[in-house]
């Protein structure tokens, strides 16, 4: 397993994109697999860096796993940010009009969508969120 652990800050979204897409040629990923995951990680790294700390900020660790004897990668996400499951937050209804829709919600759910599984879990004070996905 492959880990990157970086500042919690927007500006790092790049370092943690160019770390996997790095692990992911190595595994001889396909381009449109690797778009998808992409986006899945803008929106979680995001996410943490926006709302995870307070103004002091805070650290993130991006892990990198391929999985023994399978076409199937898992990226794990760890903070000690706030307690947030973000898999409780009720999928936004897209079929509304953008002036009916909630404003926010869309980032988890393109993630979700995505992914071929996203888990959580709040352990010994951090966050963890781990994305699957097949290649």
């Amino acid at each position: 397993m492959k880990e990157l652990a970086i500042g919690a800050k927007i500006e790092n979204l790049t370092k943690v994109i160019e770390f996997l897409n790095k692990e992911l040629g190595s595994i001889s990923c396909d381009e449109k697999i690797k778009a998808k995951i992409d986006i899945a990680v803008d929106e979680i790294f995001s996410n943490i860096a926006n709302y995870a700390y307070n103004a002091d900020g805070g650290s993130v660790t991006v892990k990198f796993n391929k999985l023994d004897g399978k076409k199937e990668i898992e990226i794990i996400f760890i903070d000690e940010g706030e307690p947030y499951n973000p898999l409780k937050k009720e999928d936004p209804n897209v079929k509304l009009s953008l002036e009916d829709r909630k404003v926010g919600g869309l980032g988890i759910f393109i993630a979700k969508k995505s992914m071929d599984e996203v888990l959580y879990e709040y352990k010994d004070n951090k966050n963890i969120l781990t994305l699957r996905k097949k290649f």
